[in-house]
């Protein structure tokens, strides 16, 4: 996988009409492109490839895991993987990848080489916030889960005394506002305003 060759698909010798590729993404590959949020991966990749005569067609399904940590706990676990992407290949006077869903291909090209494609495609599907299984549904047991549930509950306590003090702050009035309140209504009734 030295230079990911085996992505390659020579379209000259093929027949027009559909073509099947299959690949199988492990962590080698992403090592490749120095992508190091994966621990592992197994992700199967399907390609469809249509050729016509003018234009390619190439479907991409992707089904399996990749290895993360968790932003909570920062425990390993197998993220799900599973997107598609389609791609249209044309020809063209120069090379051209800025459309995601396009790409222009010299005359003179006689391969294409989808790893860049299946690279992108794998990072994109996996979701930006990474949270272990076992943390959603309380299975995961971890000192860092335990920690995190000893700052809750201090959390938690802190709130509810902070909300007991203001509630006896409120109760106990101190007797020297009512006489205030008192000089302020008689002040409001000699004015004419109240």
């Amino acid at each position: 996988m030295k230079d990911l060759k085996e992505f390659d698909i020579s379209f000259i010798g093929l027949k027009e009409g559909i073509h099947q590729f299959e690949y199988i993404i492990d962590k080698k590959f992403f090592d490749f492109f120095n992508y190091d949020e994966f621990y592992d991966s197994n992700v199967k990749v399907a390609l469809s490839f249509l050729k016509n005569a003018t234009i390619f067609e190439l479907d991409f399904v992707f089904s399996g895991w990749v290895e993360v940590a968790c932003d909570v706990t920062t425990e390993l676990f197998h993220q799900p993987t599973e997107t598609n992407i389609h791609l249209i290949v044309k020809f063209g006077d120069e090379f051209n990848d800025e459309n995601e869903e396009l790409l222009i291909i010299p005359f003179s090209e006689s391969k294409i080489n989808v790893a860049q494609y299946i690279y992108e495609a794998i990072v994109l599907a996996v979701p930006l916030k990474r949270i272990h299984p076992g943390v959603i549904d309380g299975s995961l047991h971890s000192e860092v889960l335990e920690k995190l549930k000893e700052f809750e509950l201090k959390v938690e306590d802190e709130d509810q005394e902070e909300e007991e003090q203001n509630e006896n702050k409120n109760r106990e009035i101190d007797p020297r506002w009512n006489k205030l309140k008192n000089i302020l209504i008689e002040k409001n009734k000699s004015n004419g305003t109240s």
